[in-house]
C-alpha cells in the first residue's frame, strides 16, 4: 500500500518560511505528477503548487513567488519551501502524488500564521 506522509507544519509568526515534505513509503514503481493543495475549514481544497515528473512547475497566483516546490524521487519526496508567510496562509496544506498511476493524498500537516 502507498502511503504519503506531510511534515514540517507548525505554528510561525507573519513573515517567516516553513518547508513542507512528503514522503511517499510502499512499492513505488512510477511516480508523476506531485503537489501541493490546502484548504482551510469551511472552504474547498485549492491547489498551491504541482510539480511534473520533468520538473515543469506551476503555482497559484497567492504562491507565485514566495513558495517553491521540489521534488526528490529517489527519496519518493516533494517538498514546498514558504517564505514571507501570511495569516491568510494558515490551512491544512496536504500533499498529492500520481503513484503508480493513481493518485494518492497525505493526511495533511497544519500550518498557522499567526503572531
Amino acid at each position: 500500500q502507498v502511503q504519503f506522509v506531510e511534515s514540517g507544519g507548525g505554528l510561525v509568526q507573519p513573515g517567516g518560511s516553513l518547508r513542507l515534505s512528503c514522503v511517499g513509503s510502499g512499492t513505488i514503481f512510477a511516480l508523476s505528477t506531485m503537489g501541493w493543495y490546502r484548504q482551510v475549514p469551511g472552504y474547498e481544497r485549492e491547489l498551491v503548487a504541482r510539480i511534473t515528473r520533468r520538473e515543469v512547475t506551476n503555482y497559484a497566483d497567492f504562491a507565485q513567488g514566495r513558495f517553491f516546490i521540489s521534488r526528490d524521487d529517489a527519496k519518493n519526496t516533494v517538498y514546498l519551501q514558504m517564505h514571507r508567510l501570511k495569516p491568510e496562509d494558515t490551512a491544512v496544506y496536504f500533499c498529492y502524488a500520481e503513484a503508480n498511476y493513481r493518485p494518492s493524498w497525505g493526511q495533511g500537516t497544519q500550518v498557522t500564521v499567526s503572531s
